[in-house]
């Protein structure tokens, strides 16, 4: 059986290099094996895009 385990990320949208940081951080989480799942974007107080990530867990004894 798989096993996930989730992340969350938030990227506050208040300066110009802000998506270049995104995308250099989430190219980070990539290669450790985290799969964007979900983004949430609000420009309620700032809080711009909050990033849901998931990779599979490696589980002692499990069978595929």
């Amino acid at each position: 059986m798989k096993t996930f385990e989730y992340d969350i990320l938030s990227f506050p949208m208040t300066r110009k290099t802000s998506l270049s940081d995104m995308k250099n951080t989430l190219n980070v989480k990539g290669a450790e094996g985290w799969e964007v799942v979900s983004i949430s974007f609000s420009e309620f107080a700032n809080v711009g895009n909050t990033v849901f990530l998931k990779r599979e867990t490696t589980t002692i004894g499990a069978t595929a």
